[in-house]
């Protein structure tokens, strides 16, 4: 059996990460979402209360420790927004012999914006958050470094043009 994968998608609320963990997961990929681990155990909207962040994070651990002792590649859906998270989740992996690759997906606030403003609360990875809820979570993102471990970072792709008439002047 070859040695498992895993990828450490990171970045904001709006940046992707459960559209692009969904693309793994259709290659064969194990999604493991936070956010649905969250939802779970009743945590459906944020802030989450004190000491639910830690609950969410050991059940994902033990899920993907389990899944990397059966040799499977799996997709780590959540912000890893903190540089200790990341860390965690690298030492915890350290010793069954698996590297985790971060994919940080670096999107600009517009975009991030955009996104979470059209989120309509549809299930627990489309949670409605504020505008500055969102502010909150970008100013104290901890951006991934390659010092940390094996990076890719993903820029994001274009927004479709609108086809809505354009303004005055436009």
């Amino acid at each position: 059996m070859s040695a498992s994968r895993v990828i450490l998608l990171c970045g904001p609320a709006g940046s992707g990460k459960s559209t692009t963990a969904r693309r793994l997961e259709a290659e064969g990929w194990v999604r493991l979402g936070w956010d649905e681990e969250a939802a779970r155990r009743g945590y459906l909207g944020y802030p989450l209360p004190d000491g639910a962040q830690d609950d969410v994070h050991a059940a994902v651990q033990e899920r993907l420790v389990g899944l990397v002792g059966e040799g499977r590649d799996v997709v780590v859906d959540t912000s890893f927004w903190q540089r200790a998270l990341r860390t965690a989740y690298r030492e915890l992996l350290a010793p069954v012999g698996v590297v985790p690759t971060t994919w940080y997906l670096r999107v600009p606030w517009p975009t991030l914006l955009a996104r979470v403003t059209a989120r309509t609360g549809s299930g627990p990875d489309d949670v409605v958050i504020s505008e500055a809820t969102l502010r909150r979570f970008v100013t104290g993102f901890e951006v991934p470094t390659a010092d940390e471990g094996p990076l890719v970072v993903l820029d994001a792709e274009p927004e479709p043009e609108s086809d809505a008439a354009p303004g005055p002047g436009g």
